[in-house]
């Protein structure tokens, strides 16, 4: 049953909260890395960790939820995820050693996994079948927002306090929602009174955990392990290659599976996890490099480079109502997939086209086309999605389609890492090469540079090695300024790539009618 006036607006200001607070860390840590490793005395690979335990948790719980959602009941299981999220935020702030807050990091990522897909089961539950694409529109509106925050916030929160804050700002906000989801929230008529008869697939789930698990993890750690050279990225791949292929295997020899894999025989299903693949990529692999390519190259503090997201980023949340609202009316998802595709393909080519020398809103124009695009491609994919399967199918396309997104994502930035690492290499050497011992374009750069010191600190005798470095810190810059144009140049290959599968996905044109009652049955699978 819907609710009415102020219990709905609590509940829309409850669960869009939820589910930002949960995107908001999944990014807010990026920025606070070297503040963290100094405090905790370690190096940054070391502190990397905390975002890869994470990801890893987040991977495994969130095709999960669906099930865990039935089994304990939604309600339940809602209330007990923002409990451990907010608990698991409280002790990593009070973490004083690496592994104490790597583990606690992983059992807030556990926590933080079933607030998206829970979050906008509630919140659909909230409006009439009929208003339900509205809902979607409010909920993307957070999906959109919550990554763009995390830098900022982070930012501001380094540059004017400590990093235990970044943690300790999700308490307040945890312990509000989760008296607010007790208060406002309803339990469904049949939580809780079929768990006896709930098959529970301990195989399956522990292959799943095994085989995403390692996965996320050689994603993740990959570049900074040096890839197979590393003992731990072989043992992790063969792994995830094993209980991969086995979880497969088995999730569709037994009847009542923790995953349906099932449902990807829906030729639309499978079609639009390919575009859900590519949609993560670009999404995450965009918020990395900008702001390392902003800070690293063109000088940007974590802040300001936060700041020069957010303006861009509001065009995103602005679109997200509308774009539900003309789902509402049986507009087809497929016309905005593809434009969608178009603008972010769009932004990433003329990112690859800026000059080292631009200002800090030169990048307002691009940023701008991404949110556009991003706005037409997060809620119709979703909507897309279950086109065509059964209701009871929903749970598991919906699931399946949210993990693949989260993969796209380790994808793109393991992708990016290694990419960025050997084009720098490559620029590097091909500009050395280009500068060699007797060049006359060295000896009048040194000539000028050295003089320019020597001037300045009246050291001549070390003038000339002071030099060489500032030299070779502008080879570096330029060196990783142009891989990270390559990096954005491939973004939009992949892209580009994908849009002539539109073809294979299904076309038919639904009704309000039709719309609302999969709105409603999605509501219901969760």
């Amino acid at each position: 049953m819907a609710a009415k006036g102020f219990a709905k607006f609590i509940i829309v200001l409850t669960t869009v909260s939820a589910a930002v607070m949960e995107l908001i860390d999944t990014s807010i840590v990026n920025v606070a890395l070297s503040d963290m490793a100094g405090s905790l005395g370690v190096g940054i690979e070391d502190i990397s960790w905390v975002i890869t335990s994470y990801a890893i948790a987040n991977v495994i719980i969130i095709p999960l939820t669906g099930f865990l959602a039935e089994y304990f009941g939604r309600k339940n299981y809602y209330l007990a995820s923002m409990i451990i999220f907010t608990l698991a935020s409280y002790m990593c702030a009070e973490s004083t050693g690496l592994v104490e807050i790597i583990i606690w990091r992983f059992v807030q990522g556990v926590g933080g996994g079933a607030l998206l897909s829970t979050s906008q089961a509630i919140l659909f539950d909230a409006f009439e079948p009929e208003e339900r694409p509205v809902a979607s529109g409010l909920f993307g509106m957070g999906l959109v927002l919550g990554p763009t925050l995390g830098p900022t916030l982070g930012g501001y929160i380094i540059e004017h306090m400590s990093w235990p804050m970044i943690f300790m700002i999700n308490i307040p906000i945890g312990i509000i929602a989760t008296i607010l989801a007790y208060t406002f929230v309803d339990k469904k008529p049949s939580e809780g009174k079929n768990r006896r008869s709930i098959h529970i697939d301990y195989n399956g789930i522990i292959l799943l955990a095994a085989g995403i698990g390692c996965l996320q993890f050689v994603l993740e750690r990959g570049e900074a392990e040096d890839w197979f050279s590393s003992n731990a990225i072989r043992v992790c791949a063969v792994v995830a290659v094993l209980a991969i292929v086995g979880f497969i295997i088995y999730e569709l020899r037994i009847k009542n599976p923790a995953v349906n894999l099932r449902v990807l025989g829906n030729r639309n299903l499978a079609f639009t996890t390919i575009f859900t693949f590519v949609a993560g990529l670009g999404l995450f692999t965009s918020v990395f490099v900008y702001p390392v390519l902003a800070q690293r190259v063109l000088g940007y503090t974590a802040y300001e480079t936060g700041v020069s997201l957010l303006p861009p980023t509001l065009i995103a949340v602005a679109m997200m109502p509308i774009i539900g609202k003309m789902m509402s009316k049986g507009v087809s998802a497929i016309p905005f997939v593809v434009v969608g595709f178009l603008l972010f393909a769009a932004y990433a080519w003329l990112s690859a086209s800026v000059s080292p020398d631009v200002n800090k809103w030169d990048f307002f124009f691009p940023l701008a086309l991404r949110a556009f695009g991003i706005s037409m491609v997060q809620l119709p994919l979703i909507n897309q999605a279950v086109a065509g399967l059964q209701p009871k199918d929903y749970p598991s396309g919906i699931a399946l389609n949210n993990m693949i997104r989260q993969l796209g994502g380790a994808f793109g930035i393991a992708m990016a890492n290694n990419y960025i690492a050997h084009n720098y290499a490559q620029h590097r050497t091909d500009m050395v090469s280009k500068l060699g011992e007797g060049s006359q374009v060295l000896t009048e750069q040194l000539s000028t540079i050295s003089n320019g010191i020597a001037a300045k600190t009246g050291d001549v005798a070390g003038a000339a090695t002071k030099a060489y470095a500032v030299i070779s810190n502008s080879i570096d810059r330029q060196a990783y300024y142009m891989a990270y144009l390559d990096t954005f140049r491939l973004i939009t290959i992949f892209f580009v790539l994908v849009i002539p599968l539109v073809f294979f996905l299904k076309t038919k044109k639904q009704s309000p009618q039709d719309q609302a009652a999969a709105k409603a049955a999605i509501a219901e699978s969760h």
